[in-house]
């Protein structure tokens, strides 16, 4: 330790004997009763591009290529993972646990909005009850025995993302954004996050990519041209896919029926999970 220390270990670079005893673990365990082998966090720099989306999108391609799946909806003030598997009635449990909702094909769920009693209240908590909620959600959920995980983020890199990364063993993440300018920034905020804490980005899911006419078939890029394929070479991800807009898309996702998707809607998150190892 320097002489002229003033014990701010957050603004020193040096390497010392107090530096490391204050090294803490942010870590919280996991349900006694769960077991989870890999968990995968989809998140951007900001929200409305599709996170839930393709979270859903990914837990249901998993699901179909055998794995026992998860879904963890950490974006407390803002959930939708369940309108897109037809999820309507509230999570159950004991004073000791609570049990994920489990979607058709039995995929288990776990969302604020399965535990409010009317899905339109307003979630109106600061950031340390949100981010407590979220490790509440892996420590006190009883997932049972599952493969993959996939942890809907809220936009942002905040409080609840920092708490995922910090207190979740958080395996790899996805990036999702969409065509526009900002794209890069966006993505580029992501990667830095990532590199902060350490983990590797798996894939990044440009959304809204393009439209193809179903009468000609000519595909049209309605917010600019793709940046998926440069973006991604830019800032080292290995693995990129485009999804498109699609009618019949929104349309399961309204009605509640996105695990009855068509197996070529699918295709591109299929190859992301024969990634994931």
């Amino acid at each position: 330790m320097s002489e002229t220390c003033n014990h701010d270990c957050s603004a020193c670079g040096e390497t010392c004997d107090e530096r490391e005893q204050k090294t803490v673990d942010f870590s919280v365990p996991l349900n006694a009763k769960s077991t989870v082998r890999k968990v995968i966090a989809i998140m951007s720099g900001k929200g409305g591009v599709g996170k839930s989306l393709v979270t859903s999108l990914l837990a249901v391609a998993a699901s179909r290529a055998g794995f026992r799946t998860a879904v963890l909806d950490a974006d407390i003030t803002g959930p939708s993972i369940p309108q897109g598997f037809g999820l309507t009635e509230r999570a159950t449990g004991t004073t000791e646990t609570i049990y994920p909702a489990r979607t058709r094909t039995g995929i288990a769920v776990m969302s604020m909005n399965l535990l409010l009693e009317d899905t339109a209240d307003p979630v109106v908590w600061r950031g340390p009850i949100l981010a407590g909620t979220v490790k509440q959600f892996w420590s006190d959920v009883e997932w049972g025995d599952i493969d993959y995980m996939f942890v809907d983020m809220p936009p942002g890199t905040g409080d609840v993302p920092l708490t995922v990364f910090q207190s979740l063993p958080v395996d790899g993440i996805v990036v999702v954004t969409s065509p526009q300018d900002m794209v890069g920034m966006i993505v580029e905020k992501a990667v830095r996050m990532a590199g902060m804490m350490g983990i590797p980005i798996l894939a990044l899911v440009e959304n809204m990519s393009y439209f193809k006419c179903p009468d000609c078939g000519k595909v049209h890029d309605i917010f600019g041209s793709s940046r998926a394929e440069a973006t991604a070479a830019k800032t080292g991800i290995k693995m990129a896919c485009r999804l498109p807009i699609a009618p019949a898309l929104a349309r399961a996702v309204d009605s509640g029926e996105i695990e009855s998707l068509e197996e070529d809607m699918l295709q591109p998150f299929r190859e992301v999970v024969e990634q994931l190892g």
